[in-house]
């Protein structure tokens, strides 16, 4: 953070010094990156605390919260940063090419060492977060080192307001695949990568397990993923139940990677009466 810090305050020199949009927008930019930062670093730690009495499957959304509010403030930010570009789209201001090339060499500097060091964790949804931040100012910073050398070749002056304006649609295209994916863990949507109808075909795939319904798939966040379900079996002694019991969190745990699974054992034979997810429940063929 106190890389970016310095980062921020060097971009506002070089932005008012050079007349630059482009750089003083980038500054804003940057800026947004300490409370996010700030917000990661402190979701990445409460992840990983323990569940306790109060958050009883733990803290696995701290990350998630986390990215769900960095793609608010980006969305918002890549507005404004919208705005005054068009304002000075309207209003062309001559600008000192040398002080937008420096600046933004050393902007790039700083950014791509943080992207570098981001992509191992590019899995992580909060990570990712930074990283496309991260990459996205990057890419900004290169985009005014070539704007400020074609200025300087051809005194077109509309070209720094015109970089502003692409790198707030660059902010608000990479911002929204974060909200959306964060608000869809939030509101407890099914894992992406599973289908309700595949995870209960492959639980009828253990011996006894006759019927699979009201099945319910859903993230905690932190790639840790939970299921429920009722499966219904024949009358059997107590042992067998907790084999096929086992045999069910094996599967969901080895074959879809659900490491929290909860399962009500029935009674087969019993009427269907189900209406969530599955109105007809999946029996084997």
């Amino acid at each position: 953070m106190l890389a970016t810090l310095l980062l921020v305050a060097a971009e506002v020199v070089g932005g008012f010094l050079g007349r630059s949009v482009a750089l003083l927008n980038d500054a804003v930019h940057n800026l947004s990156d300490v409370p996010a930062l700030g917000i990661s670093w402190l979701a990445m730690h409460w992840a990983q605390r323990p569940a306790d009495s109060e958050k009883t499957y733990g803290y696995h959304r701290a990350g998630t919260l986390a990215a769900f509010t960095n793609a608010i403030v980006l969305v918002i930010l890549s507005l404004w940063l919208g705005y005054e570009a068009i304002e000075r789209l309207r209003s062309p201001v001559d600008v000192i090419e040398s002080w937008m090339i420096w600046t933004s060499v050393a902007a790039l500097a700083v950014n791509g060492g943080i992207t570098l060091a981001l992509v191992r964790g590019r899995n992580d949804l909060n990570l990712r977060s930074i990283l496309i931040h991260n990459f996205g100012d990057a890419l900004s910073n290169i985009a005014i080192i070539g704007g400020a050398i074609a200025i300087r070749l051809t005194g077109a002056h509309w070209i720094d307001p015109l970089l502003g304006l692409a790198i707030g649609l660059l902010v608000l295209w990479s911002s929204i695949g974060i909200l959306r994916e964060s608000s869809h863990i939030l509101l407890e949507g099914r894992p992406r990568e599973m289908h309700v109808e595949e995870v209960a075909r492959a639980m009828l795939t253990i011996d006894n397990v006759h019927e699979v319904h009201d099945l319910h798939i859903w993230s905690l966040g932190g790639g840790h993923n939970a299921l429920s379900l009722h499966a219904r079996i024949p009358d059997m002694h107590m042992d067998e139940c907790e084999r096929i019991l086992i045999c069910i969190q094996e599967k969901a745990a080895k074959d879809f990677g659900i490491d929290h699974t909860t399962v009500q054992l029935e009674r087969a034979g019993l009427p269907a009466r189900s209406g969530y997810v599955m109105p007809e429940p999946a029996k084997k063929t």
